[in-house]
């Protein structure tokens, strides 16, 4: 086999020994940079310095190291162009057949909480990624690996083909190479275009640049004359429903995907056993309970009708008894954090049945974002979970120890209703949600009307208004529908008046001067 030679300098060395072992089995020569190369040569690979290699030794303080045309002839050097075989035979430079490279660590350096603009500038890689593009642009010549995770693949490959590579392994790199490359110019945009000259941060960059990889392509989006993809973070959201393992069921649709997250991100806030019923985006049922099957049982009273062909989403795992229950409804998708194995085998005689497992951790997106027309909006999470030291009574009324805790969990489920949001729940429970209104009142109607079709009683029952009451219109239809209790933001020029409507009609209300729209 003709001579090769590779060329590795790496900031992640994960695999780096193991690697530079299997290219020395394969004939390369190896050619390397500072500590990559030390680390090989103490694991007994024998390694050229590029110092040595070029004629020319690192400078200041290695920012100059790999930028020679020794070096980058030899990478882009097109092998099936005589005149580019003639030029580097003139010059004496042999070519580089390998690069595996991966960059500064920009984005952990600019993590810390106590990273200056010096230290954030001096980790911008700017030979590493000259490497990389131009070992890429060179593809159908040169192999270009950015990422320790593909050495064992690439390997294994060179061992089945007496030490080949092909030309589709090669593309495939490539394209992952020019995504990392992309992606690390990106982070360093987002960041020095939030930064002034005395390095203090805005959250908001001037230039905003995102990845996500694919994860797969949809049958159609939200409706079938709409094509779709799903993607994720380019670096995984612990706890993300992108992170999930399907079990068993149909392909995901983009509307279960839409819906499965609207479930799972409302499920994981509770800390009790809890279920959350999903339909169209919105909670048609949540509940509470010592267990989760207990806790499906009461979710689903909420809204029977609605709840069909909803997303059922657990916070615990799932056991035989639950997944029992679950099947006697018809549902598009299950999500748990596990699904036990006596519950797998209740599910699986529901084979068009998606389940799904995701990781059970609180985490979540730094961002949520939206298009708009020729833009975007960005804006941070809605984080934000009231206690009960939080709340303000404004009424002579007080709440009991009951209804307080009533009053924060039909809080934090008003958070995940579309508004205008009502909603009514008594002990751990919703009983009625009015979701989407044009006006408030009209939500406060639509959840009593809901109730009150799954004959349930709203009577003693407290209610969340996401938002203010902009009259005491909304206070007095939940009071004549039987709320004990009201939780809302406050905020309005009429609030004396709303509170002195809730004083009329004997019952409690406190402030949490926050609200939750979601549109």
């Amino acid at each position: 086999m003709a001579r090769r030679q590779a060329l590795i300098s790496l900031s992640d060395k994960t695999g780096a020994a193991d690697f530079g072992r299997a290219l020395r089995h394969f004939g390369f020569e190896i050619l390397s940079t500072g500590g990559t190369a030390r680390l090989l040569r103490e694991a007994g690979i024998r390694v050229t310095e590029i110092g040595d290699y070029t004629g020319f030794p690192e400078m200041l303080d290695g920012r100059v190291k790999t930028l020679h045309p020794k070096v980058h002839a030899g990478i882009l050097a097109r092998r099936d162009l005589p005149a580019h075989l003639e030029a580097m035979a003139k010059a004496g430079i042999p070519t580089i057949d390998l690069v595996a490279v991966n960059l500064y660590p920009f984005v952990e350096t600019i993590s810390r909480a106590d990273c200056t603009l010096e230290e954030a500038i001096e980790n911008i890689d700017i030979g590493g990624p000259t490497m990389v593009r131009a070992a890429a642009k060179n593809w159908q010549h040169v192999t270009v690996v950015t990422d320790p995770a593909d050495y064992p693949a690439l390997i294994a490959e060179m061992e089945s083909a007496s030490g080949a590579i092909s030309v589709e392994t090669r593309f495939r790199l490539a394209r992952k190479a020019f995504s990392h490359t992309a992606a690390y110019d990106g982070a360093i945009s987002n960041y020095l275009t939030a930064t002034d000259i005395h390095g203090k941060r805005s959250r908001f960059p001037d230039q905003f640049n995102s990845s996500f990889v694919k994860l797969q392509d949809l049958r159609y989006g939200e409706n079938p004359h709409q094509q779709a993809a799903f993607y994720r973070d380019l670096k995984p959201v612990p706890g993300a429903l992108s992170n999930y393992v399907q079990r068993q069921g149909k392909e995901l649709s983009y509307n279960n995907i839409a819906d499965a997250d609207a479930a799972w991100e409302c499920v994981k806030t509770f800390d009790q056993p809890a279920c959350v019923i999903i339909k169209h985006a919105n909670p048609c049922g949540v509940a509470v309970a010592a267990s989760a099957a207990e806790a499906y049982r009461r979710a689903f009273k909420t809204d029977p009708t609605s709840a069909f062909g909803g997303i059922i989403a657990f916070n615990r795992e799932l056991d035989e008894e639950t997944a029992a229950a679950v099947s006697q409804q018809f549902a598009e998708v299950l999500i748990a954090p596990r699904v036990l194995a006596g519950a797998a085998a209740v599910l699986a005689q529901k084979s068009n049945l998606r389940v799904l497992e995701v990781a059970a951790d609180t985490g979540g997106n730094d961002q949520d974002t939206r298009r708009v027309g020729g833009g975007l909006l960005v804006q941070t999470p809605d984080a934000m979970n009231v206690q009960a030291g939080d709340l303000r009574i404004v009424t002579r009324k007080h709440p009991t120890p009951q209804q307080l805790a009533d009053l924060l969990f039909a809080w934090r489920v008003a958070k995940f209703v579309k508004s205008n949001a009502i909603v009514y729940c008594a002990e751990g429970m919703t009983l009625g949600v009015g979701a989407g209104q044009m006006s408030r009142v009209d939500s406060a109607r639509v959840a009593s009307m809901k109730a009150e079709n799954a004959g349930l009683s709203l009577k003693g029952s407290v209610v969340a208004s996401d938002a203010f009451f902009p009259f005491r219109d909304g206070v007095d239809v939940v009071a004549r529908a039987g709320a004990a209790a009201v939780i809302q933001p406050g905020g309005s020029v009429r609030d004396e008046e709303v509170i002195a409507a809730a004083d009329e009609h004997g019952i409690a209300m406190v402030f949490t001067g926050v609200r939750h729209f979601r549109h």
